[in-house]
């Protein structure tokens, strides 16, 4: 039998067809909701646009104030980044030239932002989801509902892997859909038309979690299927880097037509086999296929492993000179995800995100990855 490296035991027992969890808490349509963003980097941001635009429309189903919160952060030579942004409304460190809709309410004070919450909206870094977590853990309402928009693995302390949905249900014992999808987040800030994927555990969410989301410009499709959905996230992350290594080393698009091949053939073989038989429709949605496309040819991981080829600089260096000091999701993934293939000697079996791994943390040189491609049978 496959082995099943979920660090929950609850998520062991799911069936592809069926992630439920036994909650006592179900959405209640006849109630106006109050929304809240945790998370104000770019991407937390450029969610702020649409949710900012959804539920002033919805004024049936929701408060019109959306929270968003942040760390503190001084700009402009000393001013508190939440009040330039409450003042302002952009975002002038993160999303910089983009107008934030003026119900969205600015604060570094996280237990303002999530109190009265009853959907909160997921958007730290994967690298910080379980302190964040633990934060606000006695601050939140007992029937909240979370929908996580990171995009990352971690694995635990005994090497088994958990998505952020679970890191969230563990902590905050509360509901958990994802959000994921081809989303560059200044494209979505701008308004470019796009699509998203929800994955849900419970049917019942679905439609109100569409309804915070789902503006004319930004499309949102619903399925039940929410561990592919946040697995192809994370792992679409460390294929980018692949693309963004091809770029840097000069190749052209034929060489990343292959690595997207490769990587996508990755992405479904490692949730198949560590995560349990996923509908394969779910591939096919915009968390699936078309977000590895869009992050092979755009975002941050492509963009910051093209500079690394390039030379000089660590991805940590790079992390604050192009990125201002926001976290890259595809090395920490690949570094996550390379612990459990060691231990379990299936390194071999993922040539790809291996390499991936390998090359970003200096271990081998980036033109490694046109040896392994070369040496696929």
């Amino acid at each position: 039998m496959r082995s099943r490296l979920l660090c929950l035991k609850m998520v062991l027992k799911l069936s592809r067809c069926n992630h439920c969890v036994t909650v006592s808490n179900s959405p209640d349509f006849a109630m106006v909701h109050k929304v809240a963003i945790v998370g104000g980097g770019s991407w937390g941001s450029a969610l702020s646009v649409i949710v900012g635009e959804s539920v002033e429309s919805k004024k049936h189903l929701f408060d019109t104030t959306v929270k968003l919160w942040l760390l503190r952060e001084e700009v402009n030579g000393g001013e508190d980044l939440a009040e330039v942004i409450n003042r302002q409304h952009e975002n002038v460190k993160y999303l910089p030239g983009i107008k934030l809709p003026k119900n969205i309410v600015a604060s570094s004070d996280i237990a303002l932002c999530v109190g009265d919450a009853d959907i909160l909206i997921m958007a730290v870094p994967q690298q910080f989801l379980a302190k964040t977590c633990e934060n606000i853990v006695s601050k939140i309402k007992p029937t909240a509902i979370a929908v996580t928009t990171i995009k990352g693995i971690e694995v635990d302390e005994k090497r088994n892997m958990c998505v952020s949905s679970v890191i969230i249900q563990k902590i905050l014992k509360i509901p958990v859909a994802a959000l994921n999808g081809a989303n560059i987040a200044p494209e979505v800030a701008e308004k470019h038309f796009c699509e998203a994927t929800i994955g849900v555990q419970r049917e019942q969410d679905g439609e109100l979690l569409k309804q915070v989301f789902n503006i004319p410009t930004f499309h949102v499709n619903v399925v039940r299927d929410l561990h592919t959905v946040e697995y192809c996230g994370a792992l679409k992350n460390v294929v980018a880097c692949a693309a963004g290594l091809v770029d840097g080393l000069k190749f052209g698009t034929n060489t990343k037509s292959a690595v997207i091949r490769i990587g996508f053939l990755e992405m479904i073989n490692f949730i198949k086999q560590f995560v349990g038989e996923p509908s394969m429709e779910t591939f096919h949605e915009s968390c699936g296929i078309a977000d590895l496309i869009a992050t092979c040819f755009s975002g941050r991981n492509r963009k910051v492993c093209e500079a690394f080829v390039q030379g000089g600089h660590t991805i940590e260096e790079l992390e604050k000179e192009l990125l201002g000091g926001q976290k890259l999701q595809g090395p920490y993934t690949a570094a996550q995800i390379y612990v459990a293939l060691e231990r379990r000697g299936l390194v071999d079996k993922y040539p790809l995100i291996t390499t991936v791994h390998k090359i970003c943390s200096q271990q081998w040189e980036p033109k490694k990855l046109i040896e392994i491609l070369c040496s696929q049978k």
